[in-house]
C-alpha cells in the first residue's frame, strides 16, 4: 500500500487529476459556493474514512485539491484510491473536473553552495530548509524553492527562474501561448521532462511535465 508509484503509473491512476510536481492535482467546478462547501464536506468524510487528508483550497465555486503520501515522499496505492474516491464523489454531484486551470509554481536559483545561502530564504519567506536543502513552508503555503548547483552565474540569463508544473496534456498549448506573448525556446533538449522559455527581455521559466521526468531525473543521477 506504501509502496511509492512511478509517474506514469501515478498519472494513468487517477485519469481525472492531473500529476504536477509530486502530488496529484485536482479542480472542482461545484457551480456556487454553498456547493463547494458541501462537496468539500464529503471529501472530508471520504478522508477520515481513509485515513489520508488532501490539501484542499476553495475559491468561490471551485475546489483545488492536492494529495500525496507524506510519508514515504511521493505517491502511492493509497492516494489512487483516494483520488478515484473523490473524482466519484463530484461526477455523481454534477461537477465538472477542469484540469486546464490548474498549475503549480517552485522557484529555482542558481547557485555556487546552497547549504550557505538556503538558511536566508527560509528566513525571509518564513520557512524551512530540508535535508536536500530546499525551501517549504511548513503549511504549503508558498512557492518551493530549490538551488541549482553552478560553477558561476549565466551571463545570458538570471539567477531565479519559474518551474511553472502544468498537466501533460496542456504543455504544448502553453508553451504555445508564451512564444505567441513573444517568448522563444531557449532549450527543448529536456521535453517533454521541461522546456526552457524566455521573455524578451532573457528572464527564464522552464513548463514542466511529469513525462519523461524519471528518465530526466535518471540520467542526471551520477554513477
Amino acid at each position: 500500500m506504501n509502496e511509492l508509484l512511478n509517474r506514469a503509473d501515478a498519472s494513468a491512476g487517477a485519469p481525472d487529476w492531473r500529476l504536477l510536481g509530486e502530488e496529484l492535482h485536482l479542480a472542482v467546478n461545484a457551480g456556487d459556493f454553498v456547493s463547494a462547501i458541501d462537496f468539500v464536506r464529503a471529501v472530508a468524510d471520504i478522508a477520515e474514512s481513509q485515513q489520508h487528508h488532501p490539501d484542499i483550497d476553495i475559491r468561490y465555486h471551485r475546489v483545488f485539491l492536492a494529495v500525496k503520501s507524506h510519508d514515504v515522499g511521493g505517491l502511492t496505492e493509497r492516494d489512487l484510491r483516494f483520488a478515484t474516491a473523490v473524482a466519484n464523489e463530484a461526477r455523481a454531484r454534477g461537477h465538472s473536473m477542469s484540469p486546464n486551470s490548474l498549475t503549480a509554481v517552485d522557484v529555482g536559483i542558481d547557485c555556487a553552495d546552497p547549504e550557505n545561502i538556503a538558511p536566508f530564504w527560509a528566513a525571509i519567506l518564513g520557512a524551512k530548509v530540508t535535508d536536500d536543502h530546499e525551501i517549504v513552508n511548513p503549511h504549503g503555503r508558498a512557492m518551493r524553492v530549490w538551488f541549482q548547483v553552478t560553477d558561476s552565474p549565466s551571463r545570458d540569463r538570471g539567477r531565479t527562474h519559474l518551474d511553472v508544473m502544468v498537466p501533460h496534456d496542456r504543455a504544448e498549448a502553453r508553451i504555445q501561448a508564451a512564444l505567441d506573448a513573444g517568448g522563444r525556446v531557449v532549450d527543448d533538449s529536456a521535453a517533454p521532462a521541461f522546456v526552457v522559455l524566455a521573455d524578451s527581455d532573457g528572464n527564464v521559466a522552464c513548463v514542466c511535465t511529469w513525462q519523461g521526468r524519471d528518465e530526466h531525473e535518471a540520467a542526471e543521477r551520477p554513477d
